[in-house]
């Protein structure tokens, strides 16, 4: 195979990361707190080309990670007790046997135990790392924009969202959470305000992501057509030169 050949091949390569991405995008359009992800490329410089007439080196596409926007989705009231939104920057802190995970995902719930969990029974963590425990026998919690969390005129608690000087730090862990990849200990998100009885959705725009697998599809087809070409006219010229000879 020539070089442009390679290179398009290379450029197929990441076409087929980022289609991956951009379906994904798409099927999680209705999930809570997902945040939109995209393909980081660059260019980078190969081998000196062989071709006769050719003197720089080929330039490859190269993947260099995923990219993800934590832009605000838009929030919608349920009404449900437990269901909280963050209004702003931040994220829940999560407990585990894992260690501490984080999420935008706020539609909690409480165990038998009180202590108010995620849909998958981890406990949410208030100010401080401490579990949040409620008495239900006290009547429903109420939570202020500040996360104050009331049974009746008793304080019981802070829901409080953190946030992090670099989000590059926070790695995908599944589930809607994200891991701290750093030594970085996450401080309170400043300006941001806790909704009860409301979920926050995905920030996809889906048309977006239909115009890019669109736009994605022609550039992969494009790239099949021109390794075809370059495969072809190289057919070509074996075989006229095996005519010459």
């Amino acid at each position: 195979m020539e070089n442009a050949g390679y290179i398009a091949l290379s450029r197929q390569m990441t076409l087929r990361r980022e289609l991956d991405i951009a379906a994904n995008n798409l099927a999680n359009m209705d999930t809570a707190g997902f945040k939109v992800e995209e393909l980081l490329v660059a260019t980078e410089n190969g081998e000196r080309a062989r071709n006769f007439g050719i003197e720089g080196p080929g330039r490859f596409v190269l993947d260099t990670g995923l990219g993800r926007d934590f832009g605000q989705g838009v929030l919608s009231e349920t009404g449900n007790t437990f269901d909280f939104a963050i209004e702003g920057a931040g994220f829940f802190a999560i407990g585990g046997p894992e260690g501490e995970r984080y999420t935008r995902d706020g539609r909690f719930s409480t165990d038998a135990n009180g202590r108010l969990v995620t849909a998958d029974g981890l406990p949410v963590l208030g100010e401080g790392g401490a579990e949040i425990i409620l008495d239900m026998s006290k009547g429903a919690p109420s939570v202020s924009d500040d996360g104050i969390i009331t049974q009746g005129e008793e304080r019981v608690g802070r829901l409080q969202a953190v946030q992090f000087t670099a989000l590059g730090v926070l790695s995908k862990d599944g589930d809607g959470y994200y891991r701290n990849t750093s030594n970085e200990t996450p401080s309170p998100a400043e300006g941001a305000r806790v909704r009860q009885g409301m979920v926050e959705g995905s920030n996809v725009q889906p048309i977006r992501q239909i115009t890019n697998l669109i736009e994605i599809t022609r550039a992969y087809e494009s790239m099949a057509k021109m390794i075809e070409s370059t495969n072809d006219l190289n057919r070509r010229t074996v075989e006229r030169l095996g005519r010459v000879s």
